[in-house]
């Protein structure tokens, strides 16, 4: 099973950026999807989840508004579209994949490497 995140980079304050998650190895359509992050001397924080149909969803607070998750199950990706970037969106970027439709890390069976998002002031 492999979680392949891609996407990252540096953008500007304000710009946007896509985040994609390729599923290889098992299939997502009965899964709950998260992404979660990790900013340098911080422990690692939820950003979003998407129910295993797509028709719930939920987001951290801290990105609430800004960024939208969403899922293909068609083509065994999940996304997450961010936008209004700010300086502390900067952080690796982690997709997961597990059972239970929630936002603790240790509820999630598979992770992804992560991508880095750098925003820039």
């Amino acid at each position: 099973v492999q979680l392949q995140a891609s996407g990252g980079g540096l953008v500007q304050a304000g710009g946007s950026l896509r985040l994609s998650c390729a599923a290889s190895g098992l299939s997502i359509s009965s899964y709950t999807l998260g992404w979660f992050r990790q900013a340098p001397g911080k422990e690692r924080e939820f950003v979003a989840v998407i129910n295993w149909s797509g028709g719930s969803t939920y987001y951290g607070n801290s990105v609430k508004g800004r960024f939208t998750i969403s899922r293909d199950n068609a083509k065994n990706t999940v996304y997450l579209q961010m936008n209004s970037l700010k300086p502390e969106d900067t952080a690796v970027y982690y997709c997961a994949a597990g059972t239970r439709y929630n936002r603790r890390e240790d509820e999630y069976d598979y992770w992804g490497q992560g991508t880095q998002v750098t925003v820039s002031s």
